[in-house]
């Protein structure tokens, strides 16, 4: 029986190979003779030691040279000596020896087993010289030579196991060989810069049955996920031989990577492979490309306790809830994380929680301690992270005075407000959304020559690359009452925006239009608005994701709505009926369907029943100022015992909106009735005021 020819060192442990004794077919030999004449360049004599004094044939005592040589540091010598093997003899040699053992009856089958061992370790041995053959191409610097023959290893293993590797027809030494191999084609056709080969190997190397270890097959399906990700070369579907009935086909690289390492985290959790944090960050670098956060968390919420510090996994599971809009839960998360007696100075836990509450007038006030932590915790050198938190604070303070009671705390906190984004520009200068919306808190406190200075700023520095831009600047220059320009600069946007984003462009120019006293022209945007607004619903679906709707898209529903809201400025009643029944199908109860019904009524003269569809609107919505205005225009009519109901119906609708002209205008409206001629003359200024300055849209729509 052949054994597999080995060295040993006569110092080091056993299995280190180039110096000491080499063991083949039951014999030993020193290698001091055959590394002398190696070293003299007599490759044939050397060759010739080794097949006389081990019983080795020819491509066995080259591949046992070869390696001795590798093994030395000699690549160029081992280069040398591996060319003179004939693979294919070796693999022919195997494959027969396979052939007679499948037909050799069960009584003479061990026998046939004791040859097909012997032809194991010769044909094992050739193939790890071609291995090594590839290993020294590859220090060399000759990348694709190296690549073609790590794949021959491959290829004459593919030939000899017609059905794949199992584990009991190769011997250990053979399939540490393949293994290697297999590992090994893809990182070389990389190097060698011939990706599309690259990606062949990979998927080679996972679809095939080659018999792998767990731990191998791990670090081959990361590589392959890496590579995916941030190769940049875009990988076409596996070919429809590897494809089963029913299975799932990943349609471009992000999808193919994210199954790769979510098997990964799956093997894990099994206790097949080691745990390796680097696959969970490459995995919510792809879940967050395409925005499927929410994948993420449950990912992160199946890993077992103790692989993660229970803070850590609070705070990036609250960053995945956050960016699937699930601000809630994230904050409750957060709160734990920042509770006293775990991490109350963690600035990543609190600029996100200041950020959440930054986007909700009751919980601003919370917001506003959160940032002024944040801002205490960052190092006075630390310049970006300060800014960062005073424009976080400026956020919170600016979204906590619309829920102020008072008029002079709700000043102090808007002027606040100003005041620390202001702060955060020196810090922050180059950020693109600070300057948006500083121009956004100008144009709220009508301050509009700065406010387009920063609005022109904004576009400057993004290129004119962000929607939102355009949409302020279009928005400041009506309320400076320019609308030709500010058409012009709606229809620059068009052109330069995609067709699937162009609903809220195509709104404005709609209102534009009416604005300008061209109705039929608004209507005809209208239409086309609707037509992108079926489109995309049939294409999202009735219940969009969290990040379509915060794309701002133009819903059918409110293209119907605004369709209504013209057609009855018109006084076309019929057409407006019509738009709001399709308003209804959409939407069966909202509060914009029951004004828009309401203004009707009270068009044909039924008081009771629009007031009746005002207050139902105000149950939907207690907060929706125009039906709170068209009450107290309504009530005002009825005399003076209604004026105490006016009066509170339009000051809570000027805490809601200061800037609203019409609640203003009627509250000065009750003033005069009610004989206090002074406050009526400022209500009506300030209606005056406005009215010279409003904007076709609110401003804070746009945030």
């Amino acid at each position: 029986m052949v054994q597999m020819p080995r060295s040993r060192s006569t110092t080091d442990s056993e299995g280190e190979l180039g110096v000491g004794e080499v063991f083949a077919n039951g014999l030993c030999m020193k290698t001091t003779e055959v590394e002398a004449k190696l070293d003299e360049g007599n490759i044939e004599e050397a060759e010739s030691s080794l097949r006389e004094g081990l019983s080795l044939n020819f491509e066995e005592a080259r591949a046992l040279l070869g390696r001795l040589e590798y093994q030395r540091g000699n690549v160029e010598g081992a280069l040398r000596v591996f060319d003179g093997i004939d693979l294919q003899t070796a693999i022919q040699r195997l494959q027969s020896s396979l052939s007679e053992r499948l037909h050799v009856p069960r009584k003479g089958r061990s026998r046939t087993e004791s040859l097909n061992t012997v032809s194991q370790h010769a044909a094992s041995l050739v193939l790890e010289a071609i291995y090594l053959k590839a290993k020294s191409l590859q220090k060399l610097g000759r990348l694709t030579e190296a690549a073609q023959e790590c794949k021959s290893v491959l290829d004459a293993v593919e030939r000899i196991f017609h059905h794949g590797i199992s584990n009991v027809q190769v011997d250990s030494k053979l399939q540490e060989t393949v293994s290697q191999a297999v590992e090994l084609l893809p990182e070389l056709w990389k190097q060698a810069g011939c990706y599309h080969e690259a990606m062949s190997a990979y998927r080679r190397a996972l679809l095939s049955q080659w018999n792998l270890e767990n731990d191998c097959c791990a670090r081959i399906q990361k590589g392959f996920a890496v590579f995916l990700l941030y190769s940049g070369v875009e990988a076409a579907p596996p070919s429809l031989a590897v494809q089963m009935d029913g299975s799932y086909v990943p349609r471009n690289n992000l999808e193919e990577a994210v199954l790769l390492l979510m098997i990964l985290l799956k093997k894990f959790y099994l206790g097949k492979t080691k745990w390796d944090p680097s696959v969970m960050e490459h995995l919510t670098f792809a879940l967050s490309l395409c925005s499927q956060t929410s994948v993420l968390a449950k990912q992160l919420e199946e890993i077992m306790p103790g692989v993660f510090h229970r803070v850590d996994r609070w705070i990036t599971l609250a960053l995945c809830y956050s960016g699937s809009g699930q601000n809630s839960t994230s904050l409750n998360l957060l709160r734990k994380a920042l509770h006293k007696q775990e991490r109350p100075d963690n600035l990543m836990a609190l600029f996100l929680a200041a950020k959440i509450c930054s986007e909700d007038s009751v919980l601003a006030a919370e917001g506003v301690g959160y940032a002024q932590r944040a801002i205490s915790n960052t190092q006075s050198s630390d310049h970006h992270l300060k800014g960062v938190g005073l424009r976080m604070l400026g956020l919170c303070l600016a979204k906590q005075s619309k829920a102020s009671l008072s008029d002079s705390e709700r000043e102090w906190l808007e002027s606040e407000a100003l005041k620390k984004l202001n702060e955060a520009v020196p810090f922050e200068s180059d950020n693109f959304d600070l300057i948006f919306e500083l121009g956004v808190q100008y144009a709220k406190h009508r301050n509009l020559n700065v406010a387009l200075h920063y609005a022109n700023r904004f576009i400057e520095a993004t290129g004119g690359s962000m929607l939102k831009g355009w949409r302020l600047l279009a928005i400041i220059l009506s309320a400076q009452q320019r609308f030709s320009e500010a058409e012009a600069v709606t229809d620059a946007a068009l052109y330069e925006t995609a067709k699937w984003e162009q609903g809220p462009l195509l709104r404005l120019k709609a209102k534009l239009k009416i604005s300008g006293s061209l109705p039929m022209d608004a209507i005809e945007t209208f239409r086309y608005l609707l037509a992108l607004a079926q489109a995309q619903r049939k294409s999202f679906g009735s219940r969009p994701s969290v990040h379509q709707v915060d794309d701002d898209r133009v819903t059918e529903f409110e293209v119907w709505y605004g369709l209504a809201t013209l057609y009855s400025s018109l006084s076309h009643w019929r057409d407006a009926e019509v738009c709001m029944g399709k308003a209804r199908e959409l939407k069966p109860y909202s509060v914009e369907s029951l004004h828009a019904e309401g203004v009707k009524l009270e068009a044909h003269g039924q008081i009771q029943e629009a007031l009746a569809a005002y207050f139902n609107a105000l149950l939907l919505d207690p907060g929706y100022v125009p039906c709170k205005i068209l009450i107290g225009a309504l009530l005002l009519k009825m005399g003076s015992k209604s004026f105490p109901v006016v009066r509170s119906l339009l000051s809570d609708a000027l805490r809601i909106e200061p800037t609203n002209r019409m609640a203003w205008y009627y509250l000065g409206m009750v003033h005069r009735n009610d004989g206090r001629i002074a406050d009526a003359t400022d209500c009506f200024q300030a209606a005056s005021i406005l009215e010279e300055s409003e904007p076709i849209e609110s401003f804070s729509s746009i945030l």
